[in-house]
């Protein structure tokens, strides 16, 4: 497990994907539910052609202490007009992919071609996973 500490200015609401095999779905679930405290009730189990793991992503509060991030999780931003989910690491690789090697913070994104995805990064490598709803955990 990775301990992250969140500082003052970045008190609010996290989105967290746990990725997880497909044959421990219900166990990750457990364990998403027993760590943290989700924000509107809600974990969407997200499912990938690319990929043989399912993606649980959901909302924590995070309230300036440590929070511990279970093993196989990353934190996420969203755009909300595509639902387009993202790592700045990837955000700046697919920048860098688009501008010639040059990273620029104001170079335009075309979202709607990254509707329904995940962008992520492995190793150096940009990877789009589109991603379809799986299914909606309520939680308590």
């Amino acid at each position: 497990m990775t301990i992250i500490t969140l500082t003052q200015e970045s008190l609010m609401n996290k989105l967290f994907c746990s990725f997880t095999p497909k044959e421990r779905l219900e166990e990750r679930l457990a364990e998403i539910s027993s760590e943290y405290k989700i924000l509107y009730s809600k974990i969407f189990v997200l499912a990938s052609p690319e990929s043989d793991e399912y993606m649980c992503t959901y909302n924590i509060e995070v309230d300036g202490h440590e929070t511990r991030m279970l093993n196989n999780t990353i934190l996420l931003h969203r755009k909300k007009e595509t639902n387009t989910l993202y790592t700045i690491n990837a955000l700046n690789t697919l920048i860098m992919t688009l501008n010639n090697g040059m990273m620029d913070n104001k170079f335009p994104i075309n979202w709607p071609e990254y509707k329904n995805s995940v962008l992520l990064t492995q190793g150096s490598e940009f990877r789009k996973l589109n991603t379809i709803l799986h299914k909606i955990i309520a939680t308590s």
